[in-house]
Order: structure tokens, then C-alpha cells, then sequence
């Protein structure tokens, strides 16, 4: 077990939040206002390693662990939690081809994701399937060399700016053996785009609808064989399960440090507020449960990386329990900022903006709870 960062850790750590108080933070209020997705500024991150944290160095990659990415994402995000889960999800479908595709795939695509010079998005949320993922529609028929795409893909971070997208589609039956993985260009004939939508948060990248319309995809982009889409799909989300925690760690973290520096000016009755030994009491309570979580993320990294039998099941929890502490951490803190943390000058009220939808994406919180009850009770036969 691991309680403290060694050397390079904490030099990692340092560079990622040294960019992210630079490059990202004195920007953060106005992208989410002009709802603008900084892809240079993102491109510069990958320059320090950034783009493909996890990807094997032969392509470009950094080769670091996921407690290494624990890490980075935390950090970013005490900057702006939506450019740090972009780049997250970024890395998560970058990695799939890495971890899942043939050398040629690799050295095709990799280089120029590591770089940032191309853009990933992942895709397997549908109109009418999200949770139960397993019930996806999008359908890919082979006919020679291709497959012919039909469907529709929904809630996709970085569509439009996207070059790459990596698509679970349905290839066979239905159920989860029936789902392949296929890396769609996005100047594929046959794909086209909704409409930005319009969210609660998030909006310092865009979120789109995927569709196709008889897009056809060289078999050639399929990433191992028939059938182990879903087996990918999972296995990605257990890593992006980790990085958006993280993403929630950094933001809240945030949130209590604007909220510990209001409350040092901030007076009442006569007194600082940080005086009053019931708000006291809750800025303990609010630095315990993050430091908990961060603990617990800490532990299902490492799992993660020494391939852990229980690893999934720690990556749920981990997902679980730091999107819901960060959450009401920034929630408190904009609690204690008062009237101000309404007002988006103080950027608390748009962290807890930011910060709700990690309860819900990489599978809700509710199936995070059903993935460990599903594992302790088949422990328990």
C-alpha cells in the first residue's frame, strides 16, 4: 500500500497543476461562458506529456501508470474539471487502440493522438440506451471490406472537434456478445452531427449526437475481432471511472480553497467566519471526505495497474464515492460563500455545475453501486 507520492509522483503532480494555475485556470470562467473548447491550450498540455499518459512509448506515449494519471487529472482539474475530463476521455479513447489494436492500427493513429493533434471521443451511450449499454443499437452490416454504419450515438464529448471516434456498434446478436469496436474518421462519409447541446455544465467542450447513415468503415478499423466491443468498452470505462474521480477531487478541492479564503474576509456578527467554530467543524468535515476519497482513488489506481482481480470493482467504488464527495463538497463551499457563490464571478456555482454530471457519466452512480453489489455477492456463493 502506497500513503505517500514518491519523487517523480510529486513531480508529476506539480507539472500538471503548475499548467493547470497557468494555462487553465485564469481562462476557465470565460470558456464556460463563450462555451469555448481550447484545444490549443490542450495541445500544449499533450506537449508535456499529456496526450496519451498511458499509451505505450513506441507511439508517442508517455508509458505511466494509471495512479500517475490519478494524478494528473486531479491536478488539471483544480483548473477546470471540464478540460481535465475532456483529456481524459481523450486518453481513455486513445488507449483502447493501444491496448486493443493491431501494431499497424497503432502506429496509423497513435502518434498524432499522443500529440493532441488529433482528437478522440468514445462512443457508446444511444438515444434509447445508456446504462444498459448492452442493448445498444448502432448497427455496422459487412459488406466486403467495409462495414455499412447505421445509427445514432448520444451525449459524445468532443463531437464535431473530433477526429477519431472510437464506436461500439453491433455486429452480431444482440446482448453483449453481439458488440464490436470500430475507429471511425470523422470525415467519414455518411456521419453527421446534432446540435451542440446546450447543458447545465461541461461547457468548455462540446457535447453532440454521433449519427450514421450508411457510413462506410474499412473492416481494416475494427479493433481486435468480432464481438469483444463490449469487453473494450468495459475495460476503458474502469480506467475513465478513475479519471473522472479525479476530475471531482481536483474541482472540489478547489471549491474549499476559494471557500477557506472567503471565509478569511469574510465577517459576520463581528468575526471572520472562518471564527465560528460550526463552519469550522465543516470545513473539517469537507477536507476528511476528500481526503478520504483521494485515498480510496489512490488504492483502486494501483489496483488497476497490478491487474487486480477485485480491480473493477475498486474502480466502481472509487467513481462512486469521489463524484458524490466532490459534488457536496463544492456544494458546501458555495454554501459558505453565501449569496456570492451564486454568482459566477467567484467560479464556485460553476464547479458545482461541472462537478454533477460526474455522478451520472461513465455509468451513473446507481450502477456503480450494482457493479459492487454484483461482486460481493458472487464472492459471497
Amino acid at each position: 500500500m502506497q500513503f505517500a507520492l514518491n519523487e517523480d509522483q510529486l513531480a508529476v503532480r506539480d507539472m500538471a497543476r503548475d499548467f493547470a494555475a497557468e494555462k487553465i485556470a485564469p481562462h476557465a470562467l470565460r470558456w464556460d461562458e463563450e462555451k469555448h473548447f481550447p484545444v490549443e491550450v490542450m495541445r500544449e498540455a499533450a506537449g508535456l506529456g499529456i496526450g496519451g499518459i498511458y499509451i505505450r512509448d513506441d507511439v508517442g506515449g508517455s508509458a505511466m501508470t494509471r495512479f500517475d494519471a490519478a494524478l494528473i487529472f486531479e491536478a488539471l482539474a483544480t483548473g477546470c474539471p471540464t478540460v481535465s475530463a475532456f483529456i481524459s476521455i481523450h486518453n481513455m479513447a486513445s488507449w483502447m487502440i493501444d491496448a486493443f489494436g493491431s501494431d499497424p492500427q497503432r502506429q496509423k493513429w497513435l502518434p498524432k493522438l499522443c500529440t493532441m493533434e488529433l482528437l478522440a471521443s468514445y462512443c457508446l451511450t444511444e438515444p434509447g440506451s445508456g446504462s444498459d449499454a448492452a442493448a445498444l443499437r448502432t448497427r455496422a452490416v459487412r459488406e466486403g471490406d467495409h462495414y455499412v454504419l447505421n445509427g445514432q450515438k448520444q451525449f459524445i464529448s468532443g463531437a464535431g472537434s473530433s477526429d477519431l471516434y472510437v464506436v461500439m456498434v453491433r455486429t452480431g446478436s444482440d446482448g453483449p456478445g453481439g458488440i464490436s469496436t470500430l475507429v471511425v474518421e470523422g470525415n467519414t462519409s455518411g456521419v453527421s452531427l446534432g446540435a451542440n447541446e446546450r447543458k447545465m455544465g461541461w461547457n468548455a467542450q462540446p457535447t453532440r449526437a454521433v449519427i450514421f447513415e450508411n457510413a462506410r468503415v474499412p473492416v481494416a478499423n475494427r479493433l481486435g475481432d468480432e464481438g469483444i466491443g463490449f469487453k473494450i468498452a468495459m475495460a476503458g470505462l474502469d480506467g475513465g471511472r478513475l479519471n473522472i474521480a479525479a476530475c471531482s477531487l481536483g474541482g472540489a478541492q478547489t471549491a474549499l480553497d476559494k471557500a477557506l479564503a472567503y471565509m478569511k474576509e469574510r465577517k459576520a456578527f463581528g468575526k471572520r467566519l472562518d471564527e465560528f467554530q460550526a463552519l469550522q467543524f465543516r470545513i473539517a468535515d469537507m477536507a476528511t471526505e476528500l481526503e478520504a476519497a483521494r485515498t480510496f482513488l489512490w488504492r483502486a489506481a494501483a489496483a488497476l495497474d497490478r491487474k487486480d482481480p477485485d480491480a473493477s470493482m475498486l474502480c466502481a467504488m472509487a467513481k462512486r464515492f469521489g463524484t458524490d464527495v466532490g459534488f457536496e463538497v463544492a456544494n458546501q463551499a458555495l454554501q459558505l460563500h453565501g449569496g456570492y457563490g451564486y454568482l459566477s464571478e467567484y467560479g464556485i456555482e460553476k464547479i458545482v455545475r461541472d462537478l454533477r454530471v460526474h455522478q451520472i457519466l461513465e455509468g451513473t452512480n446507481e450502477i456503480m453501486r450494482l457493479i459492487v453489489a454484483r461482486k460481493m455477492i458472487e464472492g459471497a456463493r
